[in-house]
């Protein structure tokens, strides 16, 4: 069993930066591939970010390739998503997933664990 808190979210300017993180308890992260993923009221879940077990390979939503940052630290079980450069399409509520398959990076059904979310507002 893993619990997963997410942390960092708020109100913040366009062009602003925000970090997020995700803290987890019951069990090591070292064997889950972790994610991001968002979503505003009345769109579906949108896959932002994920990174490997080890934290070697990573992966990006066009939307936000070259301005978000997924990183990872299995030693202190966390992981971090680093937003800069935000806009007011960012806005949404953001979750950590944890995925222990090793099979999936973009689908969210495919996740096994899911924090509470928080919320992000880019204000212009």
């Amino acid at each position: 069993q893993v619990q997963l808190v997410e942390s960092g979210g708020g109100l913040v300017q366009v062009g602003g930066s925000l970090r997020l993180s995700c803290a987890a308890s019951g069990r090591t992260l070292s064997s889950y591939i972790m994610g991001w993923f968002r979503q505003a009221p009345g769109k579906e879940r949108e896959f932002v970010a994920a990174i490997s077990r080890r934290g070697i390979s990573t992966y990006y939503a066009d939307s936000v390739k070259g301005r978000f940052t997924i990183s990872r630290d299995n030693a202190k079980n966390t992981v971090s998503l680093q937003m800069n450069s935000l806009k007011p399409e960012d806005t949404a509520v953001y979750y950590c997933a944890a995925d222990r398959s090793g099979t999936s990076y973009y689908t969210p059904i495919a996740y096994d664990y899911w924090g509470q979310g928080t919320q992000v507002t880019v204000s212009s």
